[in-house]
């Protein structure tokens, strides 16, 4: 299980890395750039880690995978009600709550770290395609939301606890999908990975590719092709 938080918490590290390039200030075209090649390898990972086994087992799973995709939507419209709309504006123009930024941006990677958790108990070892693909989408939102959090008034001190905490709980959520397998061997995880990957889903064609799109231009749809490339390589290597 420590195995398991370790690597949750190295996924959603990102952030964290995605507020010092904050710092750095780079061009919103680049970071438009950077979130398509992140929601490209994104759509791989759950293309070829979470579906393929999933949607194999009958109805049960589409609908998982469906829920997975009504339940996200829905919480995400409470959260953008609430002034988390903007999380991934990379202009930075917009205001929204600190707390609803951070509680949306929570939102966008829980799912991502219980099935990091859960792949490792089903496997052993971590997935990397899958491990590669939550980082890479990680870095451009840790720069999105810190802008966002500076427009919204908060310090760069605040700032930096607030992706602390946000890193620690995704590590927790890492070691909570491995228990799920671990402590409850007869559920079938399948079940979670399929909600999970609705979910994802979601998030992505709602907010992370349009956003990519609308800073990065047409450049992004190559680098989405790429990251799809790289991930699905290394979910064959491995």
């Amino acid at each position: 299980m420590l195995t398991a938080i370790l690597w949750g918490g190295i996924a959603a590290a990102s952030l964290l890395i995605g507020f010092l390039l904050a710092e750095r200030g780079l061009s919103n075209r680049t970071i438009g750039i950077v979130m398509g090649f992140g929601a490209g390898a994104l759509l791989s990972a759950i293309a070829y880690e979470l579906l393929p086994e999933s949607m194999l087992h009958g109805w049960g799973m589409a609908i998982a995978y469906l829920g997975g995709a009504i339940v996200f939507f829905g919480a995400d419209w409470l959260v953008d009600r609430r002034g988390g709309a903007d999380r991934k504006d990379i202009s930075g123009d917009q205001v929204g709550s600190g707390s609803a930024i951070f509680i949306g941006t929570l939102l966008d990677n829980v799912p991502e770290s219980i099935v990091l958790g859960m792949s490792f108990a089903f496997g052993g070892v971590i997935n990397f395609a899958f491990l590669t693909a939550v980082f890479v989408s990680n870095l451009p939102e840790g720069v999105a939301g810190t802008l966002n959090l500076k427009k919204a008034g908060h310090s760069d001190r605040e700032i930096f606890w607030r992706w602390t905490i946000l890193v620690i709980i995704s590590a927790a959520c890492a070691g909570l999908g491995y228990l799920m397998i671990q402590v409850l061997p007869s559920a079938d995880g399948r079940y979670a990975q399929a909600f999970a990957a609705g979910a994802m889903l979601t998030m992505l064609a709602d907010a992370m590719m349009p956003e990519a799109f609308e800073h990065g231009g047409k450049l992004v749809g190559l680098f989405t092709v790429l990251g799809f490339l790289a991930a699905a390589i290394l979910a064959v290597v491995q």
